[in-house]
């Protein structure tokens, strides 16, 4: 506990100092305010149960170091954890630093015993509330696998280099004060490994063992830390009293226990790696497709994780999805605008959904439009088949909703836009929000051809990347490409060839192949410039292809003669 700082005691696991496993506590039981050396405890007003000090029920107290009070069974006592090491006598007669390949063929004495305390770590991670609850009940597991140590804490280096003592525990609780070495700390977190000091008590003089900083009752010490990643330096500290300076078989028996406490830290270690990856994890899966958390999962490290989840430029395939008409139907639902709220949320579940059962990654909902895009994390030759087949799912949702009675969704239409090239695709966000973005023209291309299905008259539009790629790899029992044209959007200076992605024959029997094949021809001479014959094409096509409106209006209205200086190009009016 830091001096001049207020803390609350009780079973909520939320406040700092939580104690889940004594019932006569209640959720906030008491406010403890320390006092330079002394602490005040004052009961709160809805506390039932009394603390006892002395024996004696109190609502308010202030004590010293040595003291202590009671509520139900728990004995609460206040001990000064004196990290000070001001004095001379820190500096150990030896120092070892301690690596695994030295441990490697060091034999446990007593192997059952070690087992029977490594086997508890579990309860212990799966019962706990919070870290200084976990860090308590590890010091006295420590304890029972060491019989050789005398004091055993868990220890760690704030950013500043003060020394904090998490937790620790004496073997004797008469044994005052704990005073772990500030030099044996700083050595051993900042170096990463184990580091073991060894002292001479004879040599302890009666002014300098007051100070003395692992006090004259302790010959040995080390500390061993915890590779847990995210930067945090922090360990085990044991400290005991054996012949370790007199023979080789004390030294031997400290090197067991020194290979125990190694593997602790490491068990440690990945459980906290594992939680922090978790962590992110849990965050990030509402963006993220089950094969893509999978792979990252196997990562197995936080730091291999941030490093995949790192904003980075790479190939995408992005897929845009709007609803059509949502600004009218909002002033037609203005009596009912939680029931539009529901069907909205249900039409952009299922964009969402189709995205990640693809394998793909869910961006932010723009108000009625939903984002996905592939080729991040991993690369992937699949990406831009992937995003066709997430479309054409999501067309096939929006069109059984259409031909079910009462569907809530049964009015709603769709568009969507795919485009694919280079942009920078990652996680963002700050401590209290994270998300994953994909930024880039090939966004606002994807966009963009989204806009232009209202206009071409057709749900999916391709750009001519993703138009090649899906028309070269994509089964046809998966789905079909179309040719529509060249077009320059409104506002922007480049021309853009680009595709309809139709659903396979089996699925969109209305369009056939033959369909397709004498339309790309009308689309042929329309470009360039037999527009009598581009419409005979375009106009054999079927009454349910309202693609076909696009062309032949243009024809009709030039009175199937294009206009002077025609170059293939459609110009776009609008967005």
């Amino acid at each position: 506990m830091i001096a001049d700082r207020e803390y609350r005691l009780g079973r909520s696991s939320e406040i700092e100092l939580p104690v889940p496993w004594e019932p006569a506590i209640s959720r906030v039981h008491c406010l403890l305010r320390t006092r330079d050396r002394e602490i005040e405890v004052e009961v709160a007003a809805n506390s039932t149960n009394a603390v006892f000090h002395r024996g004696e029920p109190v609502r308010s107290i202030r004590m010293a170091g040595g003291e202590s009070f009671v509520i139900g069974r728990t004995r609460f006592i206040l001990a000064h954890a004196d990290t000070d090491d001001s004095s001379g006598a820190d500096h150990p007669v030896e120092e070892v630093v301690v690596t695994r390949q030295q441990l490697q063929n060091v034999r446990y004495e007593d192997p059952d015993r070690r087992i029977d305390v490594l086997a508890k770590l579990s309860e212990v991670f799966d019962s706990v509330h919070g870290e200084m609850e976990r860090d308590g009940r590890l010091v006295s597991l420590i304890l029972t696998g060491v019989r050789s140590a005398e004091a055993a804490a868990i220890i760690a280096l704030d950013d500043d280099g003060t020394m904090r003592l998490r937790s620790w525990e004496r073997r004797r609780e008469t044994a005052g004060a704990f005073r772990p070495s500030r030099r044996l700390v700083n050595d051993a977190l900042n170096r990463r490994q184990t580091t073991l000091h060894l002292w001479d008590p004879s040599t302890i003089n009666q002014e300098t063992q007051v100070d003395y900083t692992v006090s004259a009752e302790f010959d040995w010490a080390f500390c061993t830390p915890v590779r847990g990643g995210r930067g945090r330096r922090w360990g085990v500290y044991v400290a005991g009293q054996s012949p370790v300076n007199t023979g080789t078989t004390g030294r031997s028996a400290l090197q067991a226990d020194i290979k125990f406490i190694e593997l602790l830290a490491e068990l440690l270690g990945s459980v906290e790696r594992q939680n922090r990856m978790e962590g992110d994890l849990s965050v990030l899966r509402q963006f993220l497709s089950p094969p893509i958390l999978t792979a990252l999962e196997r990562a197995g490290d936080r730091e291999s994780l941030a490093a995949d989840l790192e904003p980075r430029e790479c190939d995408v395939t992005v897929l845009f999805c709007d609803l059509r008409g949502f600004s009218q139907r909002s002033e037609e639902s203005s009596g009912d605008l939680p029931g539009l709220l529901n069907r909205v949320s249900g039409a952009l579940e299922i964009m969402t959904q189709s995205i990640l059962q693809h394998g793909g990654v869910t961006g932010d909902f723009l108000g009625d439009a939903s984002l996905g895009f592939w080729g991040w994390p991993f690369s992937s030759e699949e990406a831009p088949l992937n995003a066709c087949r997430a479309a054409l799912a999501i067309r096939r949702a929006f069109r059984k909703a259409r031909e079910t009675p009462h569907h809530p969704l049964n009015d709603f239409e769709m568009g969507i836009g795919i485009a694919h090239g280079r942009a920078v695709a990652g996680k963002i966000g700050t401590s209290d929000r994270v998300t994953v973005t994909v930024f880039g023209p090939v966004v606002n291309l994807a966009a963009r051809l989204e806009t232009m299905t209202k206009q071409l008259r057709v749900p999916i539009l391709l750009d001519e990347a993703t138009a090649h790629l899906a028309r070269t790899r994509l089964s046809h029992d998966e789905g079909r490409t179309r040719r529509l044209g060249t077009v320059q959007p409104y506002g922007m200076e480049t021309t853009l060839q680009v595709s309809e992605l139709l659903p396979p024959v089996a699925e969109f029997p209305e369009l056939t192949n033959e369909h397709i094949t004498r339309y790309e021809q009308g689309v042929d001479a329309f470009t360039a410039g037999r527009w009598a014959e581009a419409y005979r094409c375009l106009h054999g096509m079927p009454d349910a292809d309202q693609a076909q409106d696009f062309l032949t209006l243009r024809i009709a209205q030039h009175n199937r003669t294009p206009p002077p200086g025609w170059n293939g190009i459609i110009q776009l009016p609008n967005k």
